[in-house]
């Protein structure tokens, strides 16, 4: 049998001179293309066709070949190699949880920061001695509106203190025990506290309802009562000083029992529903900052002079008063003493000194008739008329051309002389 390379002797002679003239051909020609040539620097006009050749054929084994190792490997990392990645992720859980409730505590305590920080501002501006507490607890009815302090009769809490906050009144304090106190709500059905209106200054009682809103009881009705009035305290209660902020008044509603009377809901300026730290009003007793104490001292050092000024003044017009003449005659002898049990007397009327030059205004002088421009309507309409002249009457059987005789004038009482008097 022959062997294949003799058998096919002139075809592979065929190809073998094909494929060396492919080559020839590959080695001389050259394809062009914009760029250099990253493989031969120096060939910079083009790629020979035998480089073109051998990249694709080359080419996709490569390719094969690096995604079988990336597959390999990415399938190795991220399915079959898992052994300690639940471990992680547990850790990475406990992690998470620990930092929320690390942040959680950093705001809660953030936000109690800046409460405190104003409770502080308004214990130190306000007048009256406050103690500061924190509410723990409240009761566990409905229709009881109490909580309780962490503060007690150790530290200086009685019974009836007023409870407040920056915002408005909350309650009063009902029980005192060692070391907590229990507080009840205005908004409490058995809670009672004086306010007044601030527009109307209408006043009224302040206590809760059933559904735990304070209202205003016992009011007549009144026109003048609006939405949005603001509400404060009277201080007629002995329990909360005058003009602290209680709320704004919600709606008027009208008494069932009662058709003249209405009740007043209040929305309350504090939140009875979210304590946490609220002020004691421990003594009424007003205090003062070190700048007011100075200018209360220079207010009083001033009114201690003009009192001194005027206390002089007046020590100073006595001595005048006793060094005049008075009324009293000097050679009058003094008077006897009076025996034991005798009334004393009775002091003498002193009358003024007559007048040197009376006239129509001096006490007790004589009357002087005013001009008739000086004279009321009723004396000039009294008057008589001076002027008018007296009828004559005619004699009878007297002749003509006799002058008639005079009427005879009537007996009357001798007329006041009415001319003013000057005065000498």
């Amino acid at each position: 049998m022959d062997s294949f390379f003799v058998r096919y002797r002139n075809l592979l002679m065929l190809l073998a001179m094909l494929v060396a003239q492919l080559v020839g051909l590959a080695v001389q020609v050259r394809r062009t293309d914009t760029g250099r040539s990253t493989l031969d620097q120096q060939d910079s006009s083009g790629v020979r066709l035998i480089r073109l050749w051998a990249n694709w054929i080359v080419s996709p084994p490569e390719w094969v070949i690096h995604s079988s190792k990336t597959g390999t490997l990415g399938l190795w990392q991220n399915y079959i190699d898992l052994r300690h990645v639940r471990e992680e992720n547990r850790d990475l859980q406990k992690t998470i949880d620990r930092l929320r409730l690390e942040q959680a505590s950093l705001l809660e305590d953030a936000r109690q920061g800046q409460r405190l920080q104003a409770l502080m501002d308004f214990q130190q501006s306000y007048i009256y001695a406050t103690k500061a507490a924190q509410a723990i607890g409240a009761s566990g009815s409905d229709q009881s509106r109490v909580f309780y302090l962490d503060k007690g009769s150790a530290d200086g809490l009685e019974r009836d203190m007023a409870v407040i906050t920056p915002d408005g009144i909350v309650g009063k304090i009902r029980d005192v025990f060692p070391h907590s106190a229990q507080v009840l709500g205005i908004n409490d059905q058995t809670s009672g506290a004086g306010v007044i209106l601030e527009t109307t200054r209408i006043r009224g009682v302040l206590r809760g309802n059933a559904a735990g809103q304070p209202q205003i009881v016992g009011l007549l009705a009144d026109q003048r009562i609006k939405p949005g009035e603001k509400v404060l305290t009277a201080g007629g209660d002995q329990i909360f000083p005058r003009g602290l902020p209680v709320g704004v008044v919600d709606k008027v509603v009208r008494d069932p029992e009662r058709d003249s009377f209405i009740f007043v809901l209040v929305t309350p300026a504090a939140h009875l529903t979210q304590l946490d730290e609220v002020l004691v009003i421990t003594s009424t007793q007003p205090r003062f900052s070190p700048v007011e104490k100075q200018d209360i001292a220079t207010s009083e050092s001033l009114k201690g002079a003009e009192a001194a000024a005027i206390k002089e003044q007046k020590k100073a017009s006595e001595i005048m008063g006793e060094r005049l003449p008075g009324l009293t005659d000097p050679n009058t002898p003094p008077p006897a003493p009076l025996p034991p049990g005798s009334p004393a007397p009775a002091a003498p009327n002193v009358k003024p000194p007559l007048a040197l030059h009376p006239d129509r205004y001096s006490p007790g002088g004589a009357p002087v008739a005013l001009p008739d421009s000086e004279a009321p309507p009723a004396a000039i309409a009294a008057k008589p008329d001076t002027k008018a002249k007296p009828k004559q009457e005619k004699a009878p059987g007297a002749p003509a051309g006799t002058a008639p005789k005079p009427a005879p004038k009537a007996a009357s009482k001798p007329e006041q002389d009415t001319t003013p008097r000057r005065n000498p």
